[in-house]
This record gives structure tokens, C-alpha cells and sequence, in this order.
């Protein structure tokens, strides 16, 4: 499976008409290509970072998506008023302990690694890592994105609140610092958001 995340840095004050309108148009506007699984989306109301992800069953359907949704896309910036940054992922793994509720958090975390380092940094995540994080209070999901072809990775851990997600900030940063020593990959960004659309629905991939 595919996924094309799209950042907007959106002014704080066009945020929840930003989310108004992914709600009311671009998620029903999705749902009507058959190839389009669903979509989530993330919101950080300080710094006006918003990510919008939509998950596709293959890659190709995902390519031949880029025309609309790019007519999407480009309407979404101009209601939150922000310019955006379009990626391209391969959904490499995606664990569920229970689905999310309102007030849930994301944790994202972003990555480079070698290419050729890439299928030891997906086993490192599903041997080591998960296994760890389950035993976190209040973790709801994790997944884990990449590039293969220029290196870079990204990692999604849900939570039921903000406030477990602060409780346990210091384990999830050294299971973090541990997992990239072991896959030989380096962090470049970090951030958490609030989860305001759940709707991804991609199935268990471990």
C-alpha cells in the first residue's frame, strides 16, 4: 500500500476552516476514487504545521491520482491559507492496539537511512521497536513510511491524549534513540499533533 502526505503551513487562524473543509470536501471527494482508501489528518494549532495523508491500494493508483488530487490540494491551501509540501510513501508497517478517540495525539518522527539499509530498519521497527512501545500507557497505533528510493522514513505514534503522550516522552525517546542506532538511521524532525481525522483505514501490517 501507498500514501501521499500533504504539509500545509497554514496561519493558525485558517485552521479549523482548513479542517472544516477537509471534512466537507476533500474527504468525500476521495472517497469517490475507488482506489482511495481514506485519509487522516494531523493539526498543530501553535506552529500552523497541518498534514494531510490519503492511503491508496497500490502505487499505481496513487499515480494516477495526482491530477485530481492535486486540484484538491491546491483548493485546501488556499482555505488555510498556507503553501504545501507533497511526499510520497511506500506503508511499510501499521499496528493497531485499539483505535483512537477524540482528543488523541500523534507523535511524528522523520528519518534518513542508507537504502540499502532499508529493509534492516523495517525489521528493527517490527522486532524491536513495537514490541516496546505496546507496553507504553495509552498507545493506541504506530506505522511506519518510506522512501526508498531516496532514504527517508517517517514514523506515526497515536495516543489517546496529549497528556500520556507527555508521560511517556522520555521511554518513547530512548526506545527512539536506540531503534535509529540500530537501523543506522538518523532523526532529522520531530512533532506531535493533534489527530483530528482518523480515517486512514489501513488494514494491520506487520
Amino acid at each position: 500500500m501507498f500514501a501521499r502526505s500533504t504539509t500545509i503551513l497554514s496561519h493558525p487562524s485558517f485552521i479549523d476552516a482548513g479542517i472544516m473543509h477537509m471534512r466537507t470536501t476533500v474527504m468525500p471527494a476521495l472517497a469517490d476514487i475507488e482506489s482511495c482508501l481514506g485519509m487522516s489528518l494531523l493539526v498543530d494549532r501553535t506552529s500552523g504545521r497541518c498534514i494531510a495523508t490519503s492511503s491508496w491500494r497500490d502505487e499505481e493508483s496513487l499515480r494516477a491520482s495526482e491530477g485530481r488530487v492535486g486540484l484538491l490540494r491546491d483548493e485546501a491551501a488556499e482555505v488555510f491559507h498556507g503553501r504545501t509540501e507533497v511526499s510520497r510513501w511506500e506503508i511499510a508497517a501499521m499496528h493497531r492496539e485499539h483505535h483512537s478517540g477524540r482528543g488523541a495525539c500523534c507523535r511524528v518522527t522523520w528519518f534518513t537511512i542508507d537504502p540499502a539499509d532499508m529493509d534492516r530498519g523495517l525489521d528493527v521497527w517490527n522486532l524491536a521497536a513495537l514490541p516496546k512501545l505496546k507496553e507504553v500507557e495509552g498507545f493506541c497505533s504506530a506505522g511506519l513510511m518510506l522512501d526508498r528510493a531516496t532514504g527517508r522514513s517517517v514514523t506515526s505514534l497515536i495516543f489517546d491524549s496529549a497528556q500520556l503522550l507527555d508521560a511517556g516522552s522520555e521511554r518513547l525517546d530512548a526506545l527512539r534513540d536506540a531503534g535509529s542506532r540500530e537501523a543506522r538511521a538518523a532523526m532529522t524532525d520531530t512533532c506531535d499533533f493533534e489527530l483530528v481525522i482518523a480515517h486512514l483505514h489501513v488494514p494491520e501490517m506487520i
